[in-house]
């Protein structure tokens, strides 16, 4: 799920603070391209926390905010599964059942169960 938000980079002394008006967050870069990938993050990370309590990700609602004489607006885009998929890649240890003969089997080749499962999960849930 891709979205275009706007920001607002406003000059300090050392860099840019970063105003995100439709989520109402701030972050700060040291310049302009690394107050546009912290302004990338601070979105993903908080786009992808709504997700974690049950709520939806506001869409966008403005691409030409107001700003003050001396700021930059420009557009930040946003992918939230690719976002979540690079950056929330702890480990969730999970316990499962499978027959007897399947795990003797398993075992015998040397196969690892979390790999496979992995595996089966990114393919069932068509994140190949």
């Amino acid at each position: 799920m891709k979205k275009v938000y706007s920001i607002i980079l406003t000059p300090v002394e050392e860099g840019y603070i970063v105003y995100v008006p439709d989520l109402n967050i701030n972050t700060q870069g040291i310049n302009i391209p690394d107050a546009i990938d912290m302004a990338r993050d601070a979105i993903g990370l908080w786009g992808i926390c709504k997700e974690d309590i049950g709520e939806t990700i506001p869409e966008p609602k403005t691409l030409k905010p107001e700003a003050k004489a001396g700021d930059i607006v420009t557009l930040v885009d946003i992918d939230f599964r690719e976002y979540r998929r690079k950056e929330d890649n702890r480990m969730v240890r999970k316990n499962l059942t499978i027959p007897n003969y399947l795990n003797r089997l398993a075992e015998k080749e040397h196969i690892n169960f979390s790999a496979v499962l992995q595996e089966a999960l990114k393919s069932k849930l068509g994140l190949d």
